[in-house]
Formats: structure tokens, C-alpha cells, sequence
């Protein structure tokens, strides 16, 4: 009897933390505590007991872009949209770890596909409108910041990043609407200070532009007082 119960102590033991899920939810753990290096090593674990664990790959593809190991991250993201093609986030994630590659139409895809499936996903929309605006599509990045908006009315970063599309397409009135609704959402934010000092001296407005500068300078901007020096003395 006692060696029988030696027996299965001694295989508890051994399976102990044996199950995917077990080494899944150990991973977890782990990327919670910004272990990603040890969770990357029990989520490959989970994958080799569960090849087909959905959840295994896209926590693995997390961790992956915790240690800026973009292109293994889109693998991983890859790899767990093909077991589950629903999954929103993943075409999210995955978008972001190709903005960190410079993929940036792959990016697009991959954010219209995550608002196709959730057409609520306030930051997809400014994230490709981001990334439109990288591929200097400033119509289309418009068009998402807009859409952003609507979602999330008290995002000063959608109203700022608009108006720097518009400022692009020599709309300066615009960008002035938008930088100002920007700063009364976050007075503190020293780009929006900048960016509408530099569209009111585009608009003639050079002292009131200069005074946004100065602004902008003590919210800390680095580029406010070089801005100061050329446009303003």
C-alpha cells in the first residue's frame, strides 16, 4: 500500500503543470509579470502538447512583441488567425507589429479587417488612420480620425493627428479647429500648442502663433523654442 502510494505521488509530481493548458495559463502568468522570455518558453510548451491552441499562439505572439520580436510576433498572429478567423484582436496586434516594421498597407489590411469584425474598435480606426497617414493618404487618414471621433468624441490625439492630415492638404483652418479642440481636451498637450502655432503664423496669425509656441516650449516641447528663434524673432 505504501509503495502504491508512493507510486502516485511520484506521478503527480511528473504531471504536474504536463497539460497545454496548465503550461498556457503558467505563460500567462508570466507575460503578466513581464516575464515574456520564461512565458515564451512555457507557451511553446502549450503549442507542442496543443498544436491547435488558439490561445497559445496569440498569448506566445504577445510576449514575442513585448521583447520587439515583431516579425515573430506576426508570425504567431498569423498562425492563430488561421485556427480562429474571428478573432478581432489578433488582426489588431498583428497591425501593430507590422506599424513596427514599416508594413504599413499590411497594416491597413489588417485594421480594416479587425473593424470589419468589430466596427466599434475605436483605436483601429485611428491606427490605420495612422498608418494611412504614413503612406501620405491624408484624405483617407481624415476620413478614420473622423470616424475615431465619433466613436470616442474626448480623443485629443485623433483630433491632433487630424489636424496634422489637414494641415498636409494645406488646410490650415482646419487643422487650427482641430489642434484647438485638442488643446481643450488636454490643455497640457504641448504638440497640440505647437502644431496650431505653426498653422496660425501659416494663417497670418504670427503673434498669436508665437504665443502657442511659447506655450508649447513650457509644456516642454523640443522643438518649440528652435521654432521660436526662426519664425518669431
Amino acid at each position: 500500500m505504501k509503495y502504491l502510494l508512493s507510486l502516485i505521488l511520484l506521478f503527480s509530481l511528473v504531471a504536474y503543470g504536463q497539460t497545454a493548458e496548465e503550461y498556457l495559463e503558467r505563460g500567462i502568468t508570466k507575460s503578466l509579470h513581464q516575464d515574456y522570455r520564461s512565458a515564451i518558453s512555457d507557451y511553446n510548451k502549450a503549442i507542442e502538447l496543443n498544436p491547435k491552441a488558439e490561445l497559445a499562439y496569440a498569448s506566445r505572439a504577445k510576449a514575442k512583441y513585448g521583447l520587439q520580436d515583431y516579425t515573430g510576433a506576426i508570425s504567431d498572429y498569423t498562425k492563430s488567425i488561421e485556427l480562429d478567423p474571428k478573432d478581432a484582436d489578433a488582426y489588431f496586434t498583428r497591425g501593430k507589429a507590422k506599424i513596427k516594421l514599416q508594413q504599413y498597407r499590411g497594416a491597413i489590411s489588417d485594421y480594416s479587417k479587425a473593424i470589419e469584425l468589430d466596427p466599434k474598435d475605436t483605436l483601429a480606426y485611428y491606427n490605420r488612420a495612422n498608418a494611412k497617414k504614413k503612406l501620405q493618404d491624408y484624405r483617407g487618414a481624415i476620413s478614420d480620425y473622423t470616424k475615431a471621433i465619433e466613436l470616442d468624441p474626448k480623443d485629443a490625439w485623433a483630433y491632433n493627428n487630424r489636424g496634422i492630415a489637414k494641415e498636409k492638404l494645406q488646410d490650415y483652418r482646419g487643422a487650427f479647429s482641430d489642434y484647438s479642440k485638442a488643446i481643450e481636451l488636454d490643455p497640457k498637450d504641448g504638440d497640440a500648442y505647437y502644431n496650431r502655432g505653426i498653422a496660425k503664423i501659416k494663417l497670418g496669425q504670427k503673434d498669436s502663433g508665437c504665443l502657442d509656441l511659447s506655450k508649447a516650449g513650457q509644456l516642454g516641447h523640443e522643438n518649440a523654442y528652435d521654432a521660436i528663434r526662426d519664425l518669431c524673432d
